[in-house]
């Protein structure tokens, strides 16, 4: 079946949701933008940082509101992948776990996965779209290509999905489905991780059912995959994302660059102003930006992790650019300073 016509076979098919009437969770100023000396603009949103025997060691905002974590929920789902048998080679299922920029290796990898499985660009259901990475959609472009499946930023995680419905002998063109074998197990998996039913269900951008939960389940989910023993599956997932974290992002994004900064961290964003980050030791951090704005989310994480204790001028390079007047430093993008302590 053609991809295009899969994807509104499956659309067609999803049940329709239930629309309740949305609480505004209480959040909080995060970050400010200044110019000289006054507060410009100001980022709300909330945030929560866990030690790793579960307590709360940073809070701001309402952490235990349900959202959509968008993107961040891929590891957990490449977790659930694995469980189903996927067997790739690790920098592939650092690109299960990715948003990718849309660069060759992304999309040869993408490419590779579908190969390996006897399928092709056809067979899969997520949307089109140009390279996600600035350099790498102006190359695209240049060279004349338009939106495509294989370069939208989800690529490798929609691949080896329906990978996996070859592997169990599932049907591969309803895999979007969210009562499709594939997704329950993704939906059981993301509740088994952040111990939390999941408050709603929802489809994300590229087409992918979408669970709400708390930024506290997904810190804690965070902590479980980074602190876990590589022969496990949340293992597996938190080293290959940590050995190729170019395939996670992409060279010049700032998920990538944290990876590389702090030995032992995983961190992965998400659309609409979402950042987790578990360390080694069990720890686990999420944030949210309210109005989902990207420059907002490393500014306040990277506070965050110099309140846990890293620092050493490893975090410096992860700093927002100045804020320019004339072409000269006039201000700056800073976390605002509204945390509480436990």
């Amino acid at each position: 079946m053609p991809a295009a016509t899969a994807h509104q076979a499956t659309a067609q098919q999803a049940p329709h949701h239930q629309h309740t009437p949305a609480s505004t969770p209480n959040h909080v100023p995060l970050v400010e933008q200044t110019r000289d000396g006054l507060v410009e603009s100001i980022h709300y949103g909330s945030l929560i940082a866990l030690n790793a025997d579960g307590s709360t060691a940073l809070a701001a905002g309402q952490p235990e509101a349900p959202m959509y974590p968008r993107s961040s929920l891929k590891p957990l789902q490449a977790v659930a992948l694995l469980k189903a048998g996927l067997d790739i080679p690790e920098e592939l299922l650092a690109l299960t776990a990715a948003s990718h920029s849309g660069g060759r290796m992304h999309r040869d990898g993408a490419a590779e996965i579908l190969r390996l499985y006897g399928l092709t660009p056809a067979n899969l259901g997520n949307s089109t779209d140009l390279p996600y990475g600035v350099k790498e959609r102006e190359e695209w472009l240049r060279d004349g290509n338009g939106p495509t499946q294989l370069a939208q930023n989800c690529s490798g995680k929609h691949a080896s999905m329906t990978a996996v419905c070859v592997i169990n002998g599932w049907p591969v063109d309803s895999y979007l489905h969210p009562e499709h074998p594939l997704q329950v197990l993704v939906r059981d998996t993301i509740t088994d991780l952040t111990g939390e039913e999941a408050a709603a269900v929802s489809t994300d951008g590229c087409g992918t059912p979408l669970f709400a939960h708390s930024l506290h389940g997904m810190a804690r989910a965070y902590g479980r995959l980074a602190a876990a023993d590589e022969s496990t599956t949340e293992g597996k997932v938190a080293h290959a994302m940590r050995r190729y974290p170019e395939m996670v992002a992409g060279e010049g994004r700032d998920v990538t660059a944290l990876m590389r900064a702090v030995p032992g961290l995983l961190a992965k964003d998400g659309f609409e102003g979402l950042q987790l980050v578990g360390l080694p030791d069990g720890r686990g951090v999420a944030v949210k930006i309210s109005d989902g704005g990207d420059r907002a989310r490393m500014p306040v994480t990277v506070e965050v992790l110099r309140r846990l204790g890293f620092d050493g001028g490893t975090l410096d390079p992860l700093q927002s650019p100045p804020v320019l007047g004339g072409g000269l430093p006039v201000g700056e993008l800073r976390a605002a300073r509204i945390f509480t302590t436990n």
